[in-house]
């Protein structure tokens, strides 16, 4: 992991900080804009808490997606180390997207709350229940992904179309509750939506009218978890070492 920060970041000016610095900038950013030009209110929930329960975790979903193409040819050369399996680099990869989102997360939140735009969340059981969801999706994901660009071309050349079309299925900009009801099993079959419905109850509380599956979501995310640790124990044929 420390390798991965020094050879993204480099080791000049504010160097790892950027692992913190960056996903603060897209968080607070978009707070800011959406809290600007939008109502103060949306459904009855503050505009700046739904923008920041909703694009935290589409920030980690979206770099850990983006970190994993070719994430393997890019370290090749660790492979020739014992101790380095395809599964650890993109563990460390995954983490440090993950640790990173998380911690800016904290402080975009600590800021809203202390200049009154937000309140602090009212049910933290859920709410880390969903992080803790929302960290297992991302990690196999990246798992998936990243296999599949190593045997694929054409799936590296598809990631952005992939990341950009499926937004609306990611919950991050609406909530099930504010959709038609005959809709609603759509949105919930993406393993997103079920777990920033549970942060989101964790911050509003009942206010939110959240609607997920916990059981769902054990499940899609043990078999996706599944999946990833497979592709990524049989990816090291594909992997082009230079």
């Amino acid at each position: 992991m420390m390798r991965e920060i020094h050879t993204r970041y480099g080791r000049e000016n504010i160097g790892f900080l950027w692992v913190l610095g960056e996903p603060i900038l897209f968080c607070a950013g978009v707070a800011i804009l959406w809290t600007m030009i939008r109502p103060s209110h949306e459904h009855g929930l503050p505009m700046t808490a739904i923008v920041v329960t909703g694009y935290v975790p589409l920030t980690m979903w979206r770099h850990c997606l983006g970190q994993s193409v070719k994430a393997f040819e890019a370290n090749g050369s660790l492979l020739f180390h014992r101790q380095v399996t395809p599964i650890t680099i993109i563990v460390a990869r995954s983490s440090l997207e993950i640790i990173g989102t998380i911690m800016a997360g904290i402080f975009v939140v600590c800021g809203a709350v202390f200049l009154g735009f937000m309140k602090p969340p009212q049910y933290y059981g859920i709410l880390y229940l969903g992080l803790l969801f929302q960290t297992i999706f991302c990690t196999s994901m990246s798992m998936i992904f990243a296999s599949l660009s190593e045997m694929s071309e054409i799936v590296e050349k598809l990631m952005s179309v992939f990341s950009y079309l499926s937004l609306p299925f990611t919950g991050a900009f609406t909530m099930v509750d504010w959709i038609p009801q005959k809709y609603r099993w759509y949105m919930m079959l993406s393993p997103s939506v079920d777990n920033i419905e549970m942060i989101r109850e964790g911050q509003f509380g009942i206010n939110a009218h959240a609607h997920y599956d916990i059981l769902y979501c054990c499940g899609i995310n043990v078999f996706l978890l599944v999946v990833g640790l497979y592709l990524t124990l049989n990816v090291r044929k594909y992997i082009l070492v230079q």
